[in-house]
């Protein structure tokens, strides 16, 4: 055993657990790719100011939870803890904005880091698939996000998770809605830290998860009753687009995410199979981010959905995925001659899409076959001296047990033919 072992509160994909987590990013990306979104990739780690700004002083992924160094030459970086702002900041460094063509939409998928307590859904590493729509200000761009990500997770056969949704305003009522929220805040009996929170980003504190404090917030005001005009509409608009689609939601009062650029519609999709850990994935519109940090106005919408927490949702309610199988064919030689020819028609099985692969090592007949029933193939190609020099592989159906002769120049055809 290695002398070393993953840290605290990580975890390592390996098969044949990771196809799995390879299925549902296919499955989550799959619809995003069918709607004009393309690939964006950002480095793993990002200035700490660009997460300050963006994502906001006052929650807890920038004060407790992210992994903020400084490199050799004096940099303050920090690896990332979400995906939004370094796509943003992505886009607006090459000017995506600028072609002509926006919404810019863009997907992405990858790992992101936060010091958190470790426990059943939540890790301090983790995956997300991701999708970004910038630089529209438009409920059907809002309404498509929610229904790519409801259609992805239909997709993956869930179907005991919900979506909440709710709408926080704009720079026009929100500051009306805060001020009312800050001052019922203010008399409740919180500790020093939360009332500090209260000051910098109230919105904050009806996030907060303790039941304590969940108590005293019977009664707080309500963002619905503090929408202006113009966000109402929008907000109705979308709604009207996802009963149109079919998508049924829940509208949430005190749905805030814990990200503080969030405006107007706020979604998040939560399976009640995951114990506290219950949000699957969210997101919402941020039409102030691009300012936040630097670039010119750009009304943006997105949502990033997390991979482990989906497969566990995928294991509360039992759902088997159909994984294709790593290996179809698994060819065992017996001898030497038997080893070039069977390596070259693996090769050629390869290069025709069959997944094969190949006994190496030199293992007799018994501990060859071993490998072909682990290897999970359907079917099994044996060849010894005698069977070369009559010009045929013995071809072995695992699921029947039923064997016999093909012509070596006919290996392809058949096996394309039997695997459909």
């Amino acid at each position: 055993m290695s002398t070393f072992q993953a840290p605290k509160g990580t975890y390592d994909l390996l098969p044949p657990n990771s196809a799995t987590y390879l299925a549902v990013r296919d499955a989550i990306s799959a619809p995003l790719k069918n709607s004009g979104y393309g690939y964006v990739e950002t480095p793993g780690f990002e200035a700490v100011e660009l997460f300050a700004r963006g994502v906001g002083e006052s929650t807890d992924i920038v004060t407790k939870e992210m992994y903020a160094f400084e490199t050799k030459g004096g940099d303050k970086l920090a690896l990332r803890p979400e995906g939004t702002a370094s796509v943003l900041r992505a886009a607006l460094e090459a000017n995506l904005h600028k072609a002509g063509n926006l919404p810019v939409k863009l997907w992405y998928s990858g790992s992101y880091y936060r010091y958190e307590r470790p426990q059943k859904g939540r890790y301090r590493h983790f995956s997300q698939v991701g999708a970004e729509a910038i630089g529209a200000e438009d409920p059907a761009l809002d309404a498509e996000l929610i229904i790519l990500a409801d259609q992805a997770y239909r997709s993956l056969g869930l179907r005991n998770f919900r979506i909440l949704l709710n709408s926080l305003g704009d720079k026009e009522c929100r500051p009306v809605y805060r001020a009312a929220l800050q001052e019922f805040l203010r008399g409740l009996d919180l500790d020093e830290e939360t009332l500090r929170r209260a000051e910098i980003n109230p919105l904050r504190v009806l996030d907060d998860k303790r039941a304590d404090v969940q108590k005293q917030l019977t009664g707080a005001p309500s963002m619905p009753d503090y929408l202006c005009d113009a966000c109402t509409a929008y907000h109705k608009e979308v709604r009207e687009l996802l009963d149109a689609a079919g998508v049924v939601y829940e509208d949430d009062p005190k749905l805030v995410r814990g990200l503080d650029y969030y405006t107007r519609t706020t979604f998040e999709f939560v399976h009640d199979g995951l114990g506290s850990q219950s949000a699957v994935g969210g997101g919402g519109r941020y039409d102030g981010l691009s300012e936040m940090i630097g670039g010119p106005s750009l009304p943006s919408v997105g949502w990033a959905l997390g991979v482990d927490r989906t497969v566990l949702a995928l294991e509360a309610e039992g759902v088997d995925l159909e994984l294709p199988a790593a290996t179809s064919v698994f060819a065992v030689p017996l001898g030497e001659e038997a080893r070039r020819v069977l390596f070259g028609k693996v090769t050629e099985l390869r290069k025709a899409g069959i997944a094969a692969d190949f006994s190496y090592g030199g293992k007799g007949l018994k501990g060859a076959m071993k490998n072909a029933n682990r290897s999970g193939a359907r079917f099994t190609l044996v060849a010894g001296e005698r069977d070369l020099a009559d010009g045929v592989v013995q071809l072995k159906d695992m699921e029947s047990g039923e064997q016999g002769p093909v012509a070596l120049d006919a290996v392809l055809e058949t096996l394309k033919a039997k695997l459909g």
